[in-house]
This record gives structure tokens, sequence and C-alpha cells, in this order.
């Protein structure tokens, strides 16, 4: 009695032969750069080395104008302008 072999299909039903798992394997059998296989973390990049909490604040209508205003100056987003003023104020590196 023979022992039945496994069959290996893709995703696309295509069944594949002893052959071209064969060549799947020596195409993998190289040299393979494992940090380029790894997983890239998603969100956000982290701010000052380490995760940040989010602050809620009211603004005025014309102080979000102004701040809205220097970003798009500066060419920065509403957060880094507050950051900045915020480092500034309380004189904080």
């Amino acid at each position: 009695m023979t022992t039945p072999t496994k069959q290996y299909m893709t995703k696309t039903g295509r069944v594949l032969s002893d052959d071209d798992i064969e060549t799947l394997a020596d195409e993998v059998a190289g040299d393979i750069d494992v940090d380029a296989l790894k997983p890239r973390r998603r969100g956000r990049p982290p701010l000052e080395g380490g995760p940040a909490d989010v602050v809620p604040v009211r603004l005025g209508a014309s102080l979000r104008a102004a701040v809205e205003t220097r970003a798009t100056a500066d060419h920065t987003t509403t957060g880094d302008v507050i950051r900045e003023a915020l480092r500034r104020y309380l004189d904080v590196a």
C-alpha cells in the first residue's frame, strides 16, 4: 500500500508539482534579508523618544485660526506649532 501524497495548491487553485515546490525552495534558499521581512510598525512615530499622551484643549476661533495660519506659513502641522509654543513658554527643550 502506498502512502498518499499531499497536494499543495495556490490561491488560484493550481496544483503544485514536486518540481514546482523544489523551484520555490531553491528561490528562498539564498540570502534572505530578515529585516526586510519583519512587519513595520503602524501608527504615528513616537515623539521625543517615547509614546505621547493626547491632551484635549479647547481653542477659540481666533486662536485656532492663528495656529493654522502659522502652521501653513511654517509648512508644518498645527500640533507642531502648539508643541513648540508650549516648549518656549515652559522653557523646556
